[in-house]
């Protein structure tokens, strides 16, 4: 149970400065890995703590304890405070002025996340529907609980409960000395009834099948400038890593340089256009069970849903607090944090394309030879997040607008403007997919998804 009590006495404590926030958290989790149906590793965790974030005179403070004493905590917001007064900042940081909200959001379980023997038992049903066609497998089960309360001296008083569980697979098969792999993230917000729909088994079984034939079938993929028919496996990456990436504020700003933490896109480019009318890009934390899922940001700001691209024109950043005050604008409520002792950072959600008027089969039929990628095996990007390569997994050559041979591991080569100019039809498919994006320094791993549409793009450049 989170003691309010010694949150409000963190913020009397941090009276003296201009603006103070508290975050308290207590989690529970558990992480089960499978070899080859075996048990290598089984870990089950309790953390709770508390940090204190202050800004004085224009400058930020941060400090946190994980020993819930009122002398501890003492301790930490008089070291929060310290780190700010000490600072001497050629720019004065200012904060958004954002309403003060007070809310208490939890996310239902309609079934509670197993015991480990049930999810034990649950993986190794897995391996053993895939066991005879594969070389190996890997499966990782995570789940947890996390109970969050947040409080600042601006009246806001959040409190949420959130559980989320996840899956990861990894399968490899082989023929003779040649190896394929295919890898799929499962994951949600709520209880073990979203195990249910994840219909892992079954994926599993139809990903060996589609490895295999690529071993026996796979054919050297034309090169050149081709059209290409990308599955929403694909371009949610490309959005995540392509526009989400890049259009966080703080990057914009060059206050993110960690982890390839740079971004071509400048603040003037905001209002202008990057592709074509017929794509939108979206980032939204209210999809009720989605893996990026969140009501309130860390901040204490209520999430919506936020336009980056909006029919091929730069609509807006992804903001803190910190940042919209700098472009004049409210926070979008982009600030989160991995844990109660990471510092809030610009982050992304649940990053997509979003669905557009056409069927499926329709962004095929008017492509007389082509590619189709429905996964990708591996990917890089610039630090700038402009130059970029997507390699595919199960690819398809497209003849006379229906799919036919398969092809071994096309290569995507194009630019940011370049692919969003590219697109001429979104289909009204919607699929998301969980992932873990990673950021900052400290690293801070963010549950997210990717996802979205289908779409078409025309004349680009394939290896």
């Amino acid at each position: 149970m989170i003691d309010e009590d010694l949150a409000s006495f963190a913020l009397e404590r941090a009276a003296s400065a201009d603006f103070c926030a508290v975050r308290m958290e207590e989690g529970t989790g558990k992480a089960i890995t499978l070899s080859n149906g075996e048990v290598v590793g089984v870990e089950q965790a309790e953390e709770r703590g508390l940090s204190v974030r202050v800004l004085v005179n224009g400058a930020l403070g941060f400090a946190a304890t994980n020993i819930l004493s009122t002398t501890s905590v003492e301790k930490a917001v008089d070291e929060a405070l310290r780190s700010a007064r000490v600072q001497r900042r050629r720019e004065r940081i200012v904060f958004s002025q954002e309403r003060a909200a007070r809310a208490s959001w939890e996310v239902p379980q309609r079934r509670s996340l197993p015991g480990v023997e049930e999810a034990i038992a649950f993986l190794q049903d897995v391996h053993r529907q895939v066991a005879p066609e594969v070389a190996s497998s890997m499966l990782m089960y995570e789940d947890s609980v996390t109970h969050s309360y947040f409080v600042s001296s601006e009246g806001s008083g959040i409190s949420s409960r959130v559980p989320r569980l996840s899956l990861f697979y990894l399968l490899t098969v082989g023929q003779g000395n040649d190896t394929e792999q295919m890898h799929r993230d499962f994951g949600a917000t709520g209880g073990w009834e979203q195990a249910n729909e994840w219909k892992v088994a079954e994926t599993a079984v139809r990903d060996v099948q589609v490895l295999h034939r690529l071993l026996r079938e796979g054919v050297t993929p034309p090169s050149g400038r081709v059209d290409m028919v990308l599955a929403p496996f694909v371009t949610g990456l490309i959005a995540h890593e392509s526009c989400g990436h890049p259009f966080e504020a703080d990057r914009i700003l060059g206050r993110e340089a960690a982890q390839a933490g740079k971004s071509f896109v400048t603040p003037r480019m905001q209002g202008t256009r990057i592709g074509s009318s017929e794509v939108s890009v979206v980032d939204d934390p209210t999809i009720e069970g989605s893996y990026g899922h969140y009501l309130y940001d860390d901040e204490g700001v209520q999430a919506r849903k936020r336009y980056l691209i909006r029919d091929g024109i730069i609509s807006s950043f992804l903001h803190n607090r910190e940042t919209a005050a700098w472009f004049g604008e409210q926070s979008n409520a982009a600030a989160r944090a991995a844990a109660y002792d990471r510092e809030p950072i610009v982050r992304m959600a649940n990053t997509y394309i979003q669905p557009g008027d056409y069927a499926p089969e329709e962004l095929l039929e008017d492509v007389q030879r082509g590619i189709f990628m429905a996964t990708f095996m591996e990917w890089n990007i610039d630090d700038r997040r402009y130059n970029q390569k997507y390699v595919g997994e199960e690819a398809y050559l497209i003849e006379g607008g229906e799919l036919s041979t398969m092809v071994r591991h096309p290569a995507l080569e194009i630019s940011t403007p370049a692919f969003y100019r590219a697109v001429d039809a979104v289909a009204s498919d919607f699929q998301l997919y969980p992932a873990t994006c990673g950021k900052g320094d400290p690293m801070q791993g963010m549950p997210v998804c990717t996802g979205g549409a289908s779409v078409r793009i025309r004349g680009v450049q394939v290896k």
